[in-house]
């Protein structure tokens, strides 16, 4: 998706040829599903393009549904250990394309089974025809067809250690189709070990495995039940301890050493599911920052929101849940991101959107709760100026956030105060002494603000601390 690639080891020859002309073809139609919602949308690979099948212009054609005495004559063909066995299961791959054929052929008593046996089977080119006829299925909106899959996930599981990078690709984005579909599947994925599987790929040098990879990663961080059912198992098992987090950091620099100024549609769905995935393992892990404390992770954080910032402002939240979660332990980021003068660059995104003015307020909140010098470096940048106009906003959300960061500010640095009221910020706290969930803390800055500067009046404000508790 990038215009340079990812350095590093790769296949070469007629092999890397034949993997640059997939990937064309399957960045082609990931460009479709660029909005934000569609990012949890299933993935397809297929290597043949529709002119082979009768496609004129690159058109796609779904093939017309099959009559079940047709899908079981093709399931016969399968079974059948003749010379004729490898065409029929490529014309089953291909009508496997018709969702109604889908839905019959996994009714047929022995179906699943039969394309197992060929899935795992010591014939290459039947094993990985069986492969796309799976992939195939996958990609099914139907959940009964992903959970008649059931069947397949441990024989997946174990061919992601393969040595084909195009069946270990072909088996992760499987893996993917079926874990966003169904909680079935999921819920027997965790038991046989996926997580531990998924890390051993993380040592993977292969940009396309590291790709398939990243999509069943955020397909399953991104699942209803991940809080309690899958994160635990990511958070304190194989993912941290073999270095998912290095790794994935790892990938997230090269791909923004690489970003080009005009940056190609479909750009932003791998780089969407590295950011998550960063996100939700440092959102459990309280030692993670410890392992990445790299200040370029900040640049190549502000380089990404420069990019995407006005054709894809969705990945604007995605950068800044995962500085959010960067900043709110530990100093070393907090510092980092001062050190590096990227405060103002953080600020010019307080008017993109209410999500984001939110996140940027809470990231300037965990800088500030670090103490003293943080808040003096924050009111000399200055925030002060930026934050008055938030003050204003008919978002409870937003100017309740703008609100904790001025406690803190008021808190540890008394000046910030006193140069708020010179500003006419008193005025702007004034107007929020009516509003039910804003007026015991905008009365409570009022207090603050209203007493003569120096230590001794910032000193005790049990009334002020309670307001913010």
């Amino acid at each position: 998706m990038w215009g340079r690639r990812r350095r590093g080891a790769g296949p070469s020859g007629s092999g890397a040829e034949e993997l640059r002309a997939r990937r064309r073809e399957r960045e082609a139609a990931l460009r479709k599903a660029r909005r934000q919602e569609q990012l949890v949308s299933k993935r397809l690979l297929r290597e043949d393009t529709a002119a082979e099948e009768g496609g004129q212009d690159g058109a796609e054609i779904v093939p017309d549904p099959l009559s079940e005495d047709e899908v079981l004559e093709l399931l016969r063909g399968v079974q059948r250990a003749s010379e004729d066995r490898k065409r029929s299961l490529t014309r089953l791959r291909w009508a496997l394309q018709n969702k109604e054929t889908q839905q019959k052929f996994v009714r047929l008593d022995g179906s699943i089974r039969t394309l197992i046996g060929l899935f795992t089977s010591s014939l290459a080119d039947m094993q990985m025809e069986a492969a796309r006829c799976l992939h195939e299925l996958s990609h099914s909106s139907d959940p009964a067809v992903a959970e008649a899959c059931l069947p397949v996930t441990s024989y997946l599981l174990t061919y992601l250690s393969g040595h084909s990078i195009e069946f270990t690709e072909l088996c992760l984005y499987t893996l993917g189709n079926l874990v966003v579909e169904s909680k079935a599947v999921r819920k027997q994925l965790l038991p046989q070990g996926i997580i531990p599987v998924l890390a051993s790929c993380i040592q993977s040098p292969h940009e396309a495995v590291l790709e398939g990879l990243g999509y069943v990663l955020s397909q399953l961080l991104q699942a209803k039940e991940a809080p309690t059912e899958i994160i635990p198992h990511t958070a304190n098992a194989a993912l941290l301890s073999l270095g998912a987090l290095p790794a994935l950091t790892s990938l997230l620099l090269d791909l923004a050493s690489e970003i080009p100024q005009d940056a190609p549609e479909g750009l932003e769905l791998l780089v969407c599911p590295v950011l998550r995935c960063l996100s939700n393992l440092l959102a459990e892990e309280t030692d993670c920052e410890v392992q990445i404390q790299d200040e370029r992770l900040l640049v190549a954080l502000f380089l990404i929101l420069q990019c995407f910032l006005q054709q894809h402002p969705f990945i604007v939240q995605e950068c800044l849940w995962l500085l959010n979660n960067l900043t709110a332990d530990k100093p070393f980021f907090c510092s980092t991101l001062l050190s590096l003068d990227l405060l103002p660059a953080l600020l010019q995104l307080l008017p993109c959107s209410q999500m984001a003015s939110v996140l940027v307020l809470t990231v300037l909140c965990n800088i500030a709760e670090k103490g003293p010098g943080y808040c003096q470096q924050l009111h000399q940048q200055p925030a002060l100026p930026l934050l008055l106009p938030t003050l204003t906003l008919p978002n409870p959300e937003v100017v309740g956030q703008c609100l904790e960061l001025l406690h803190l500010l008021f808190l540890h640095w008394p000046e910030a105060a006193a140069d708020f009221v010179r500003q006419g910020g008193h005025r702007a706290l004034e107007q929020h002494q009516s509003t039910p969930e804003l007026q015991e803390r905008a009365r409570a800055l009022l207090d603050m603000v209203g007493q003569p500067l120096g230590a001794s009046a910032f000193s005790p404000c049990h009334a002020t601390l309670s307001a913010f508790s």
